[in-house]
């Protein structure tokens, strides 16, 4: 069984609903506490035991790209003035994984994005973390994707019950259990976007997928989906009905970074257990909460 060796992470998205700040940073840059938020995706990955690792961007997105790169002159003038610990830091980072850019030089959706990797990935298995998702959990969750395909040898996609009236928003799996469990299901069929009466279940792809190669072959073809775009979740649909997948509900909470509420929530969970500022925020967090 092959090694699951490449990374995709999408990160072309205009982020219109984090504007006006996403008109000048992009939203995968915008920080959780000290960290931009695509370091998360990307130190995921690595975690999980993947080194290769391809970023998809669109124009003014170099930020991105700077952020994993040395910077021997800045870090000269932090170790000039003492600061060896956050000189080695900024280098560990640029070194955590071979990390690689491309533009998407067209807006045709998540499954355009993808197809626009065919290249890096070869004949390779590949994860892909959606760029607005970032999920904090104690095992990173593109190894429990690792995990369930060495398992059962399909592609994989990460799921979670949502509730019925959200599930217009994102997709709906047809599922069954798997060997009795409560957290591993096979599915036969999923639908992008449904419209009332057309879901299958309250489960939805939520920012993580373990793909075969052969979805390439798919994408190729694959026509526009809801809102005109090339869903990826269409050519997962067809592979599905073809071969099955695997969806699991993963362990982990799933913070929506394309959004005010969802980039606050994680700055409150990720501040709380930060080891520098973590305990006086929480202090901080209580006092202010009193007056709620």
């Amino acid at each position: 069984m092959k090694a699951v060796t490449r990374a995709i992470i999408p990160a072309a998205g205009l982020g219109t609903r984090m504007l006006p700040i996403s008109h000048a940073v992009p939203k995968e840059m915008l920080p959780i506490v000290d960290l931009p938020a695509i370091y998360y995706l990307v130190e995921e990955a690595v975690l999980s035991g993947i080194r290769e690792i391809l970023v998809i961007t669109n124009r003014d997105k170099d930020a991105m790209e700077d952020f994993f790169d040395d910077s021997p002159s800045y870090e000269a003038r932090l170790r000039a003035s003492g600061r060896d610990a956050d000189a080695d830091r900024l280098r560990e980072i640029a070194r955590m994984a071979n990390i690689y850019f491309i533009r998407q030089k067209e807006a045709k959706g998540l499954g355009h994005a993808v197809h626009c990797a065919r290249d890096f990935v070869g004949d390779n298995l590949f994860t892909v973390l959606y760029g607005d998702d970032i999920i904090f959990s104690k095992t990173p969750v593109c190894r429990q994707l690792i995990d369930t395909y060495e398992q059962y040898g399909r592609a994989v996609v990460g799921v979670k019950p949502v509730p019925m009236a959200d599930v217009a928003r994102y997709c709906s799996l047809k599922i069954a259990p798997i060997d009795g469990r409560d957290d591993c299901f096979f599915c036969d069929d999923m639908i992008e976007k449904p419209k009332k009466g057309q879901e299958f279940s309250n489960y939805s792809i939520l920012g993580r997928v373990l793909l075969t190669p052969e979805i390439f072959d798919i994408l190729k073809d694959q026509a526009p989906g809801a809102g005109g775009e090339i869903q990826l979740t269409d050519a997962m649909a067809t592979l599905a009905r073809e071969r099955g997948v695997t969806a699991l509900h993963f362990e982990g909470e799933r913070f929506d970074m394309g959004s005010k509420l969802g980039f606050l929530r994680a700055n409150v969970v990720r501040g709380c257990e930060h080891e520098e500022v973590g305990e006086e925020f929480r202090a901080f967090l209580r006092e202010f909460a009193k007056n709620l």
